[in-house]
């Protein structure tokens, strides 16, 4: 997945908007995006669509943390959902995921990591239970939690964050919401950022942010081209057992090189579908 959209669970209006803007992945918001008197209304009409919902679009509930008045509710809800996702915010635990999966045994949850604790736990996180099939940051309340401005702040917590879902086995993690919707520029620089630390994808909190995460996120034709040469060139050499080549533009290739180069292509072969 390249691109996960918020829409409130307040604005039904908005619902089949959000499928039809394209994104990879739907998230219905219950938590910050719903005010408190909204919040029984609102998980009401959230959990009647998706029921109802016929598309091929994946969906999320991200339901409220742990500890909130409305969790329970939030997850009794979602467990009438067959094969429902769930995405948990403030996690600061492997319990916290354990919590969750007693009430919706069937649920795949991604884990949102967004206080200090969580983020030095990422990893206990991450392998709680196989239903944990992705982690993310939640770069605002993080940020204000770690006393950090802007995204050079944050550096240490994404790679932290990279590392905890490779090491895990959950592949590359997807980038938290660039909050500025006006302003393009912003969120492609720090897509490009957030890419070099290892992230693929980004989540948004408008459609018109989707072209310019994929545009991001999507390797060159340059790059695709140097992957496949790269990986012609080893299996013509035999290089997968061992060795060292140098490639006709002068590159040194050895072995470690090559899951670099295959998902890159790979990446690209799933975006062509």
């Amino acid at each position: 997945m390249l691109t996960a959209l918020y829409v409130p669970a307040n604005r039904p209006d908005r619902f089949g908007k959000a499928v039809a803007a394209g994104p990879d992945l739907v998230v219905f918001d219950l938590e910050d995006a719903v005010p408190v008197d909204d919040k029984a209304d609102a998980r009401g009409w959230a959990i009647a669509w998706i029921a109802a919902f016929t598309g091929r679009t994946p969906v999320e509930v991200r339901v409220n943390a742990p500890g909130t008045p409305w969790i329970e509710d939030d997850l009794a809800a979602v467990a009438a959902v067959p094969g429902a996702r769930v995405r948990l915010p403030k996690v600061e635990s492997a319990d916290d995921i354990r919590q969750v999966l007693d009430q919706v045994p069937s649920a795949r949850i991604t884990a949102l990591i967004e206080s200090p604790l969580g983020l030095e736990r990422a990893f206990e996180i991450a392998t709680a239970d196989p239903r944990v099939v992705a982690v993310a940051l939640g770069e605002a309340d993080l940020s204000s939690s770690l006393g950090v401005d802007g995204p050079g702040g944050l550096a240490w917590a994404r790679g932290r964050l990279v590392s905890a879902s490779r090491a895990a086995g959950l592949g590359a993690p997807m980038m938290s919401v660039y909050p500025h919707v006006s302003d393009e520029e912003g969120l492609r620089r720090t897509s490009l950022e957030g890419r070099a630390l290892g992230f693929v994808g980004r989540t948004a909190i408008h459609p018109r942010q989707l072209p310019v995460i994929v545009e991001a996120f999507t390797p060159s034709a340059t790059q695709v081209a140097d992957a496949a040469a790269l990986l012609a060139a080893v299996e013509k050499a035999g290089l997968a057992d061992g060795g060292v080549i140098v490639l006709p533009d002068g590159r040194m290739v050895d072995p470690a090189m090559l899951g670099r180069a295959r998902e890159i292509v790979e990446l690209m072969a799933k975006i062509d579908l």
